[in-house]
């Protein structure tokens, strides 16, 4: 298939359910959009998907939704990744959960119809019964069993002392930063700097930092091979139980749960 079938071939027929299952080896899957609606699943690492105004972490054993019409770019953190994709047409009266971005664990059922799939490519067509009918019953599924999106994501800056800014944090991540230090650094006052925070990116630095910090350690877990207290110093923690505890807040299962799923079904 062409290598690029994310432009060429997904919406070329309208009506069918496009399946792909990605080798390892990709690296970079350029801005595009489609006309149906993505489910994309991954394996072996943490997926990248970059939407005009976010940045979304998909790690392991987690799928992303993206609706059709969002325009979105892909940068797997790793040659080890695999990603399976099922694109579906959408009816004008489809659900909210078909409208939005979101991030969701892979229950037993979804992967076991997932995996039923992961030897189909190209287009399911209602003339193929059994596989028209698998795959429908997949979005049944989707639908019936997400909870709530899981916030692994960041906002975009469009300021721009605020993208010089969330960069440095970044380049710096292994150092743990302070809201009047920051600001003194880029001759800004704490104020100012706290409501630039809130303005662009519609949270506190706290929180944005705070997200950056667990998001780049959920990467460190699946990617490499540094233990926990390790990782946490890597991210600027200073303490073990605090970084262990905030990454359970914000990713709602423990650093160690995320070492687990890395393997190839």
């Amino acid at each position: 298939m062409n290598s690029k079938y994310y432009l060429t071939e997904v919406d070329k027929d309208p009506q069918s359910v496009f399946c792909y299952h990605n080798l390892m080896g990709e690296t970079f899957i350029e801005w595009h959009s489609h006309e149906k609606g993505q489910f994309l699943y991954t394996e072996g690492g943490v997926v990248h998907v970059k939407t005009k105004s976010r940045e979304y972490y998909l790690p392991a054993r987690h799928y992303m939704w993206i609706p059709a019409g969002v325009n979105h770019a892909i940068y797997p953190s790793s040659a080890n990744v695999i990603m399976r994709n099922l694109y579906f047409p959408m009816e004008l009266n489809a659900s909210q959960f078909f409208k939005k971005e979101g991030i969701y664990p892979a229950t037993n059922l979804l992967m076991a119809l997932l995996l039923h799939t992961k030897n189909w490519n190209g287009d399911l067509t209602k003339s193929q019964k059994n596989k028209y009918a698998i795959v429908y019953a997949f979005k049944a599924v989707l639908e019936q069993s997400a909870a709530t999106s899981l916030q692994l994501e960041l906002p975009h800056p469009t300021d721009a002392r605020l993208v010089n800014i969330v960069n440095y944090l970044s380049n710096h991540i292994q150092q743990e930063h302070f809201l009047p230090q920051l600001a003194s650094k880029f001759s800004m006052t704490d104020k100012s700097l706290y409501r630039l925070f809130k303005k662009d990116l519609g949270m506190s630095f706290s929180k944005y930092y705070t997200q950056l910090r667990i998001l780049k350690s959920l990467e460190y877990l699946m990617n490499s091979d540094y233990n926990i207290s390790e990782i946490a110093n890597m991210v600027g923690y200073n303490s073990l139980p605090t970084f262990s505890n905030t990454f359970t807040k914000i990713i709602g299962k423990r650093p160690s749960g995320y070492r687990k799923p890395n393997q190839i079904y």
